[in-house]
């Protein structure tokens, strides 16, 4: 079994590592793209582009699915890539929690790029399946590339700009962006200050690694005998983790198996 991950960045690791616990016996191709990054500013037909190209980069190595473990790819790009790869590879898209988030009660914050902060997309699945609820989307300028880069001042900086912007009632904050999930515990802190009630935060690494499996029809074999297989693919080239994955638990979980640059 093998499962390719694309994103522009390291926002693919919280997936992956969602994967390895649920089938720790999956091959992973990981497949971004540093020298584009980053996806948000940039326009939908040139996300597309950006997008396919990690998935054909990933598709060589003859994955059994492909997570698209980015949420702007998977709003702009996620129609071209299934119309190329399917039905021969299920591609799989990164679509914001907010259906359980708002499920569990609210009110609810979702916490976003300013470029989906508002956007059509974001603000059809509020109404979709949070109508009813409390819901503030708040935007987070810079923490995508914070995190990105491992720059933990920049990235405090960033959490501690989106939580004062953060209703003190909210008790739900759903991550709108894949990098957000690899510093949860610092964002859960944050919101957490200043008399707040106990905050839940919902991520959508877990759902998209079983929605991976669903696809494949495999089930889940948490205690599978595991596999030390990865590829890591970085804008085409054959390479090792980038150094700002090593800072986050999930990265230096894989690091012992990343091959050496070519």
């Amino acid at each position: 079994m093998k499962i390719a991950l694309i994103d522009s960045g390291i926002g693919l690791l919280p997936a992956a590592a969602a994967v390895r616990r649920l089938r720790p016996d999956a091959a992973l191709v990981l497949s971004s793209d540093p020298d584009g990054m980053p996806w948000g500013p940039r326009t939908p037909e040139d996300v597309t582009a950006r997008a396919l190209s990690c998935a054909r980069a990933a598709a060589v190595h003859r994955p059994d699915a492909l997570i698209v473990a980015c949420n702007t790819a998977s709003v702009h790009a996620l129609p071209a890539l299934r119309a190329e790869l399917e039905p021969g590879l299920p591609v799989i898209g990164t679509v914001p929690a907010i259906k359980p988030a708002a499920a569990a009660g609210g009110p609810v914050a979702v916490w976003a790029t300013p470029a989906t902060t508002g956007s059509p997309y974001q603000r059809g699945l509020i109404g979709d399946f949070a109508d009813g609820v409390v819901t503030t989307e708040v935007p987070c300028p810079g923490l995508a590339d914070a995190v990105q880069r491992a720059d933990e001042a920049e990235t405090d900086a960033a959490v501690a700009a989106a939580a004062a912007l953060t209703p003190a009632d909210v008790r739900a904050v759903v991550l709108g962006c894949t990098h957000y999930e690899l510093v949860d515990e610092r964002i859960k802190a944050a919101v957490q200050q200043s008399g707040r009630p106990r905050v839940a935060l919902y991520g959508s690494a877990g759902a998209v690694a079983a929605q991976a499996l669903r696809r494949m029809g495999a089930e889940p074999a948490p205690g599978a005998e595991p596999t030390d297989a990865l590829t890591v693919i970085l804008s085409g080239r054959e390479a090792a983790l980038p150094a700002s994955a090593l800072a986050y638990v999930e990265g230096r979980a894989l690091a012992a198996v990343s091959p050496a640059p070519s």
